[in-house]
């Protein structure tokens, strides 16, 4: 993995970002008054298309960037030249923010992670014109989990904590605090890792139908799996391998991207408690995985463990498996 493609903005420079957030009052970005007007089927439409592009099956998004791209142009302009009543203006700075949001995720897994940074902070100035405070806690929690992945665990953290000053659906809260478990464990806070793991499980429990559209996936399988990762860092591999097993099978197909990526930190596992067959099998089953649906960053975690595999090479599977890697 190339750590320079890694965003340029400071981790300071996030902090401030994320307090500014969980600080300020939300202040509509300024419109034009003599543009063309917009109506409301139009801005339906809008929706219509941006959800449709959003909830294609996995393998179906990756043809999908310059298709969202246009639809955030088009968006931004509308909001920068066109005239609209302000209940259709909040409409369409919540329809960037969630734009902004999925193409950053599709420049992140992309590797281009200034690109994805720009895009998330983007979608916070949206849902803060918007008054959204839960999507604003969400474009703070991708941006932690961006800072978590360059292993800046301190900001990360700092950028969860101020999220969840604001946050307030049940589901949102539950995976904030799955990611700042995740960021903590790696900084070997075991104490306040367990505590983040409870109210994650205690949000869960309580989290309804009405939950946001970016957070709606959130899961038992996520629960598990996340909770095993942090253990993993905490070094209870036994415990952590048991509930990434579980996470992994509790996940529906659609969701396959995230099952690849499951795999891989079940890998990882395997790998800890030195067993490589059962380790082979499942990068083996992620690499195959990622490579179908097109999921680049799933890729990058298998490549990651394969130096690990090198002792291991007249072990079942593993042979196989760094030969699939290196065709």
């Amino acid at each position: 993995m190339d750590r320079r493609t890694f965003m340029t903005i400071s981790g300071t420079a996030l902090a401030t970002l994320a307090a500014d957030w969980a600080a300020g009052p939300a202040t509509a970005l300024a419109q034009a008054h003599d543009g063309k007007s917009i109506s409301d089927e139009f801005v339906v439409l809008l929706e219509g298309t941006a959800q449709r592009l959003a909830g294609l099956a996995t393998e179906e998004r990756q043809h999908t960037p310059a298709l969202l791209d246009a639809c955030l142009s088009n968006v931004t302009d509308l909001l920068t030249h066109g005239r609209c009543t302000p209940a259709l203006g909040l409409r369409l700075h919540t329809l960037a923010a969630s734009l902004a949001q999925t193409i950053a995720w599709h420049r992140f897994d992309l590797g281009r992670h200034t690109h994805a940074s720009q895009y998330w902070i983007a979608g916070l100035h949206n849902a803060h014109a918007a008054g959204d405070h839960d999507m604003g806690a969400a474009l703070l929690g991708d941006l932690a989990y961006q800072a978590a992945w360059r292993r800046d665990h301190t900001t990360a953290a700092g950028i969860l904590h101020h999220a969840l000053t604001r946050a307030a659906n049940p589901a949102a809260r539950c995976l904030l605090q799955l990611r700042l478990a995740r960021t903590l464990a790696a900084q070997g806070e075991r104490r306040a890792v367990l505590r983040a793991l409870s109210a994650a499980e205690q949000h869960l429990s309580d989290t309804g139908t009405e939950r946001p559209a970016w957070c709606a996936w959130v899961s038992e399988a996520d629960l598990a799996v996340d909770s095993g990762q942090a253990l993993l860092d905490l070094g209870d591999t036994g415990r952590a391998h048991q509930l990434i097993t579980e996470g992994e099978q509790l996940l529906p197909t659609a969701r396959d991207k995230t099952r690849g990526v499951f795999l891989a930190y079940r890998a990882a596992s395997y790998l800890d408690l030195k067993e490589p067959e059962p380790a082979a099998a499942a990068a083996t089953q992620s690499l195959r995985l990622a490579r179908r649906i097109g999921a680049p960053r799933c890729i990058s975690l298998v490549d990651a463990l394969l130096p690990r595999f090198q002792p291991y090479q007249q072990a079942q599977g593993v042979s196989e498996l760094l030969q699939l890697a290196a065709a």
